[in-house]
């Protein structure tokens, strides 16, 4: 292997117990362990619990008999991305860097250092791992904070995206995150789980974090149920044979990456009462296929016609896309449930819009 740096770039998921599958990181050491070379620098950016850099990938490269620090050198750098948005790449992301010893260290260093706007250098592998679990969870559970607030305020007539724009005006103590219909993506939903694991090791209980995640995981329910409500309310009809089409299937809008997003859990629990469903999402043409979702594998986003949207009883808007003409939509179909106040930033207002 002629690479003087490998990086480790896969994917971390949670199995069905919830729990870290490591499979893809150990399986990729195994791979450079066959040719590692004395004088490489080994670094992971994928996500794991504090210490997956040197439980997982250690003791696999020194079963050549190579020993890190003196023959070969192992860093840990969190992998720091944010999809489809203009402001901020790669090369102008600060990077967080840990290494097994300072030796580690100074390498990794000098390799970011190279073409990334800054390094962070923090005193181990295991702080770094512990950075990105960190930002992940901040977003989740702040994003848990404005969902079940959303809900509160909702019972209470009170607007929570009228709220957040005028809280958001206090220039110190409050950090805007948006309510939504769930958490999606690869990182949020799934990286604070790998520390309430680990945590157990030390018979710590993650109550905050767990609470956060039941929070987020509850949302596709309650605006399928918000759907029936209304539906109910406006049309005297249920969701049984009701036509629906959902808008955005992407869990962040203008990418059109569907992992973990919230619209297959919303998919499913409208097909499982029966409602006619089609998608449109200008980024996803076709559904993959999803082993948690066979069921919907291959369906095709629809055109978009105005015209035909006319005939579904309502719309739900899942992804906020900025491409999509929301006005149109709303003058088309008689029901808009907006859980991304789409909607009103689009300047469409009409008393078949709802913000749920």
């Amino acid at each position: 292997m002629e690479a003087d740096v490998i990086l480790i770039c896969v994917p971390t998921p949670l199995n069905e117990h919830r729990e870290p599958d490591l499979s893809a990181v150990e399986n990729t050491a195994r791979t450079i362990a066959q040719q590692l070379r004395p004088g490489q620098l080994v670094i992971l950016e994928s996500t794991g619990y504090p210490g997956t850099s040197e439980e997982a990938i250690r003791p696999i490269l020194e079963a050549t008999g190579l020993k890190s620090g003196a023959d070969f050198f192992i860093a840990y750098s969190p992998e720091r991305e944010d999809p489809g948005s203009p402001d901020f790449t790669t090369l102008r992301i600060p990077k967080v860097v840990g290494g097994d010893g300072p030796d580690a260290l100074a390498l990794a260093d000098a390799f970011y250092a190279s073409f990334v706007v800054q390094t962070v250098l923090v005193s181990t592998m295991a702080t770094a791992e512990a950075v990105k679990i960190t930002e992940n969870i901040f977003c989740a559970v702040n994003i848990a904070l404005v969902n079940e607030l959303k809900v509160i305020y909702r019972d209470m007539g009170v607007d929570i995206w009228e709220v957040i724009e005028a809280a958001k005006t206090k220039p110190f103590g409050f950090m805007p995150f948006y309510p939504g219909p769930g958490l999606g993506g690869h990182c949020v939903p799934i990286d604070p789980f790998y520390l309430t694991w680990k945590a157990r090791e030390f018979g710590t209980y993650t109550g905050f974090i767990e609470l956060a995640g039941e929070i987020n995981s509850a949302m596709p329910d309650y605006v399928v149920s918000q759907l029936a409500r209304e539906l109910d309310a406006r049309a005297r009809k249920g969701l049984n044979g009701a036509r629906v089409l959902v808008l955005g299937v992407a869990y962040k809008k203008n990418i059109g990456d569907v992992r973990e997003s919230p619209a297959f859990r919303i998919f499913k629990l409208l097909d499982s009462r029966k409602a006619d469903l089609d998608f449109y999402d200008p980024f996803v043409p076709e559904l993959p296929d999803m082993p948690e979702y066979p069921q919907f594998a291959g369906r095709k986003c629809v055109e978009w016609d105005p015209g035909a949207f006319a005939g579904y009883d309502a719309a739900v808007i899942i992804t906020d896309h900025d491409c999509v003409d929301y006005t149109g939509l709303a003058a088309s179909v008689p029901l808009v449930m907006d859980t991304r106040n789409a909607c009103v930033r689009a300047g469409a207002a009409a008393p078949n819009i709802v913000s749920c």
